[in-house]
């Protein structure tokens, strides 16, 4: 196995990221476990955007706090306090959030950074790199276990390819960074040049890293056969978003199957959090409640 530093150099060299993919000396395994499964659950703070989103000169009408309050109300162990709505983030405000937290009774199951690393420009792509980077010292103050991040979008008059070969080379080496924290960094199947199952398994496939995995998001696959894709990348998970709506291609948002999802985790013995991220129209308060009493139920 190469690491991570001469697979950079290939990749800056313009190595054709086909020939890396198709590469089995270079791709990722599976993650394996012992133990039987074990599904942890977490409440992503994306599931209250609305309450914590600022708007303009608009203040959100729900703190970090309060977001960390109304978990551990519901009795959970764990908050994924997504990255846009923290308020501050200087390096003082996060080990008071931590400290704020565990005197609940929560672990930081994880965080999540806006990223696009399919940029052409080098110069916004390193801007794109050290965004990551700052997050993951940030989300290692506050005991994260993995820190998501995005693939990105095909710029105009790119090409899948080389946009995915940039991709490659940045996840490459901002595993290098996370490394030093302790950080796993978790790539989402979240459209772009992720949107299907083969795509973002060619660049998982082509990225062999201790801290690298993937973050199951189980609404984000609005393909043919969306519960097939997932069982597909899902022996690859080192972390999940569990949505309560799932959307095949050409029809309309229903109800996920949340059992058959479930079930599908300890297929492949995933341990891990599971943290639910609800989109559904229904208010969140009387939504996310309901969502979380039917998971314990079946993560149990």
């Amino acid at each position: 196995m190469i690491n991570r530093r001469t697979f950079g150099k290939i990749a800056l060299a313009s190595t054709s990221t086909a020939l890396i993919a198709n590469n089995s000396s270079l791709a990722i395994e599976p993650v394996t476990r012992t133990g039987k499964s074990l599904i942890k659950l977490s409440l992503a703070a994306y599931s209250f955007r609305k309450y914590l989103e600022f708007k303009g000169t608009n203040k959100p009408t729900m703190t970090l706090e309060q977001f960390a309050e109304y978990a551990s109300e519901q009795g959970l162990g764990a908050i994924e306090p997504t990255s846009y709505y923290f308020p501050d983030t200087s390096k003082e405000f996060f080990p008071k959030y931590k400290a704020f937290c565990t005197k609940l009774g929560l672990d930081i199951s994880g965080s999540a950074v806006g990223n696009n690393f399919c940029i052409p420009d080098a110069a916004k792509l390193k801007e794109q790199m050290t965004s990551v980077n700052e997050w993951v010292e940030r989300c290692s103050i506050l005991g994260c276990k993995t820190v998501r991040i995005f693939a990105g979008t095909i710029a105009k008059g790119d090409t899948e390819e080389k946009a995915k070969e940039r991709c490659i080379n940045a996840i490459g080496q901002a595993c290098d960074y996370a490394a030093k924290f302790g950080v796993i960094l978790a790539l989402e199947n979240h459209g772009g040049i992720t949107a299907s199952v083969e795509q973002i398994l060619s660049i998982v496939k082509s990225i062999n890293h201790p801290y690298f995995g993937v973050n199951l998001d189980t609404g984000n696959f609005h393909t043919a056969d969306p519960y097939g894709d997932l069982a597909k990348l899902a022996p690859y998970a080192v972390t999940v978003q569990i949505k309560t709506e799932i959307q095949k291609a050409g029809q309309k948002k229903e109800d996920a199957d949340l059992k058959k999802l479930v079930e599908m985790l300890k297929a492949v013995n995933y341990r891990g959090y599971m943290a639910l991220e609800y989109e559904a129209d229904e208010e969140p308060k009387t939504g996310v409640p309901k969502a979380l009493e039917e998971l314990k139920k079946l993560v149990s």
